[in-house]
C-alpha cells in the first residue's frame, strides 16, 4: 500500500514534511516525500498539514478530511490569556438538562486532544439520566463509610449526605461524561486529562460548566462493583476520568489570582 501520494506539479520539495514527522516514516527523495515504513506512521496528520502547497496526501489522514487554517486568524495573547483563567470548576448547576446534541459537542472536541504518540484510545459515556447519577452518590457514600480511612473529605461528604441531605460528590449536576480505556491501555489516564481539559475549557463557550468529579473517579479507580456495574462499564475496559456537566447556576465576575510564580530559568 502506497501510504503517501504526491502532486509533483505542487511539491516543492521544502522538506517540511519530512522535518516534523515523529517517527521518521518520511525521507525526502528526488521525486519529492516517500515514507521509510509504513508501520512507523502513527497516522498524526502533521505531514499533510503542515505542507504549504497541498502537495501531499497520506492515505491514515487524508487530505481531505483536514480543514484549512488559513480563515483562522487566532486569538491575541490577553484573549487567550483571560479564556484560559476564566475557567472555573462549576460546583451549582441549574435545575436544567443539558440537549443531547450539546453534551456530544463536548466529547467531540475532546477527542481531539493531544495524546501520546497520538494513541488516542479514549471512548466516553454520557449520562444523561439524573437519577442514575442520585444513585451513584448513594452508592459512593457507601462505599464511603467502609473506607473512610482512605481520605481525610470521606467524613465530612458523609456527613453532608446522611444529615443535611446535600449531594457534595456530584454537586447535583444533571450530566457526568465519564472517560473510558481498555485495561491493558497504559496511556489511558493520560490521555484522559487530555482529553477532558479540552472539554473544561470548550464547555463556556456553549453556556456550559464542568468540574472534575474526583470523589466519584477516587471510588472507581478502586474497581467498586457497584457503581462500575450501575454504568454498565464494560468488560475490556476501565474507567479513566469523570466530569460533571451542566448549565452554572452563578456567574463569575473575576479572574482568580494564584500563588506566586514560581519558576527556574537554565541557559
Amino acid at each position: 500500500m502506497n501510504l503517501i501520494k504526491v502532486d509533483k506539479s505542487l511539491c516543492t520539495k521544502c522538506g517540511a514534511c519530512t522535518k516534523v514527522c515523529p517517527t521518521t516514516a518520511l525521507c525526502m527523495k528526488e521525486d519529492g516525500p516517500e515514507y521509510n515504513n509504513l508501520n512507523s506512521c502513527i497516522a498524526c496528520g502533521q505531514c499533510a498539514a503542515v505542507c504549504p502547497c497541498g502537495a501531499l496526501d497520506n492515505v491514515k489522514t487524508p487530505l481531505c478530511n483536514q480543514i484549512e487554517t488559513k480563515d483562522f486568524k487566532g486569538l491575541d495573547s490577553k484573549t487567550a490569556e483571560y479564556f484560559l483563567r476564566s475557567r472555573r470548576s462549576i460546583r451549582c448547576y441549574k435545575n436544567t438538562p443539558v440537549p443531547y446534541e450539546e453534551l456530544l459537542k463536548l466529547v467531540n472536541i475532546a477527542h481531539f486532544a493531544p495524546t501520546a504518540s497520538n494513541s488516542q484510545g479514549v471512548s466516553y459515556i454520557i449520562v444523561r439520566d439524573k437519577k442514575i447519577l442520585e444513585k451513584s452518590t448513594e452508592i459512593i457514600v457507601k462505599w464511603m463509610e467502609d473506607n473512610v480511612e482512605l481520605h481525610w473529605s470521606f467524613s465530612r461528604h458523609i456527613n453532608n449526605y446522611r444529615k443535611n441531605g446535600m449531594d457534595s460528590i456530584l454537586r447535583d449536576a444533571h450530566h457526568i461524561i465519564l472517560a473510558t480505556a481498555p485495561k491493558d491501555f497504559r496511556n489511558g489516564r493520560e490521555n484522559t486529562i487530555s482529553a477532558l481539559s479540552y472539554v473544561e475549557l470548550f464547555a463556556p463557550t456553549l453556556g456550559l460548566g464542568s468540574c472534575w468529579a474526583g470523589l466519584f473517579e477516587i471510588c472507581a479507580f478502586s474497581n467498586y462493583g457497584p457503581l462500575l456495574d450501575l454504568f454498565n462499564t464494560p468488560k475490556d475496559k476501565i474507567i479513566t476520568g469523570a466530569l460533571m456537566v451542566g448549565y452554572p447556576k452563578y456567574k463569575y465576575k473575576r479572574l482568580v489570582d494564584r500563588n506566586p510564580l514560581d519558576v527556574i530559568c537554565i541557559g
